[in-house]
């Protein structure tokens, strides 16, 4: 009686995880289904949990819409330079943060904070007009920028916590042995940071791989510069939105955070546990 006992007391904590995780699977379950569809189940009055006929007519309607390998590239392009960049400037950043002592780091680390709880949406209106006043409307780089300035807060956060929980003590070795200072980070702290900047990676690939009000509002006249959000909703015709199309084009579009994550998802753990060390 007493083995069962604490199996029934985590019974009601399975059941609301059961709940959460069908709840928040549905919608996602409901595009790939849609996806499969053919038009007259799509419009039917009784929905179906499965497609009783399965069409791959969908996708190739949108892989075959105009500007799809376009718009794929770019997102790929920003949402890459994007990352990168970020990770290049939050290592250097983190790293001074977490092992040097200098007037103002604590206002520092303090304005890191606030710019990671501002609402980006509120500032597009001035980012807009600083964007028209220097030329940089319809502009891929200006993407780049801002989904850079999106994620930098976050990643300086997590490989701050990072960088702190490996003992220093292990780059000193390495300085006694005659590595300099930044060789000891390179060859000592560097290997160690792979769960960090992984995880770190994804969240920044997924937060500019999904952005649509920057890439909607700053992309006016030069419609080659669009991103994959915004050709999403491109999915019209004069009867209204072709639905099967737009589900196998999201489904197309959720693919490679999906296969990201799948590669990542090892080290996405470890890396924002060791985020939230304090340093």
């Amino acid at each position: 009686m007493s083995v069962h006992r604490p199996r029934l007391r985590r019974l009601p904590v399975h059941a609301a995880a059961g709940v959460t995780i069908a709840v928040c699977l549905f919608p996602v379950y409901w595009m790939v289904v849609t996806a499969f569809e053919p038009n007259r189940d799509i419009q039917s009055d009784t929905p179906r949990l499965l497609p009783q006929t399965w069409t791959l007519d969908h996708f190739r309607n949108a892989v075959a819409a105009d500007g799809f390998g376009l718009f794929w590239r770019n997102s790929i392009l920003v949402t890459l330079s994007a990352v990168l960049l970020a990770l290049a400037v939050a290592l250097g950043a983190s790293f001074a943060v977490a092992r040097m002592r200098w007037r103002g780091r604590r206002a520092f680390i303090l304005m890191v904070f606030i710019a990671q709880m501002a609402p980006w949406e509120a500032l597009i209106i001035p980012i807009y007009i600083i964007s028209r006043d220097t030329g940089m409307l319809d502009r891929l780089p200006t993407l780049t920028l801002i989904y850079f300035m999106m994620t930098l807060p976050f990643t300086i956060v997590v490989l701050r916590g990072f960088i702190a929980a490996i003992p220093p003590e292990l780059e000193e070795a390495a300085q006694v042995d005659g590595c300099t200072r930044s060789a000891a980070f390179r060859h000592i702290t560097f290997p160690l940071l792979a769960p960090g900047l992984m995880a770190t990676s994804l969240f920044g690939y997924i937060t500019a791989w999904n952005e649509f009000t920057y890439a909607n509002f700053l992309i006016i006249k030069h419609q080659d510069s669009r991103t994959l959000p915004v050709w999403l909703s491109s999915f019209q015709n004069v009867f209204g939105t072709d639905w099967g199309a737009t589900m196998a084009a999201s489904t197309l579009f959720a693919l490679p955070a999906l296969a990201v994550f799948l590669l990542l998802q090892r080290h996405v753990t470890a890396g924002f546990a060791a985020g939230a060390v304090k340093g």
